[in-house]
């Protein structure tokens, strides 16, 4: 693959969040060591590659996650915080255990909620997958304008969900292909734009 005009995608590293099961969303929850040698093993893939401008967005755990990364990258001169990226917002189960919602709601209430794509398995006072693809694909919208206009490589730090849409959009996938996405902590996500 030729350098420029290449996007790196990946996620942050498990927090304290993701081990223990809780629906994360907006709220902040650190890296655990285990999310540090996520971050590291991320950070050693793109070693290699030319990285002009970092995206991050305001969650802790990408900001950190991006600092492994940029480590191995001096030549990296701009990094951008951009929250049309951050992670899916779970309204009222942010902080619940997976469990708690399950034992409350029932497993089929639990799945609409954790993977549905419509706006009628939106949680109370959060976003589904419909929701979070419309602030994305006009990330994306900026992302290829941007590249285009700059002829840079950009290395996104980003959140499961986030990916998942971004993916979406990239790879043309159906919404049954899109609620299926498993996004691995360790993977790099590469798109010639």
């Amino acid at each position: 693959m030729k350098e420029g005009n290449i996007v790196y995608i990946f996620r942050h590293g498990q927090t304290y969040y993701n081990k223990n099961k809780i629906f994360t969303g907006w709220k902040d929850s650190k890296l655990t060591s285990k999310g540090i040698e996520q971050a590291k093993k991320i950070s050693n893939q793109l070693k290699d590659k030319k990285i002009d401008v970092a995206i991050q967005t305001s969650l802790s755990r990408s900001k950190d996650t991006l600092k492994y990364v940029l480590r191995f990258h001096p030549e990296c001169k701009k990094i951008l915080t951009d929250d049309r990226i951050i992670e899916r917002n779970y309204g009222s189960l942010s902080g619940k255990t997976h469990k708690h919602i399950t034992e409350k709601f029932g497993e089929e209430q639990y799945q609409k909620w954790h993977r549905g794509y419509s706006i009628q398995n939106r949680p109370p006072k959060g976003e589904c997958f419909e929701d979070v693809e419309k602030r994305v694909r006009k990330f994306i919208i900026w992302l290829k304008a941007y590249i285009s206009k700059n002829k840079v490589n950009i290395a996104i730090s980003a959140h499961g969900n986030s990916i998942r849409l971004f993916r979406k959009i990239m790879e043309n996938l159906s919404i049954t292909q899109t609620e299926k996405l498993e996004i691995p902590y360790d993977k790099v996500y590469i798109y010639r734009i």
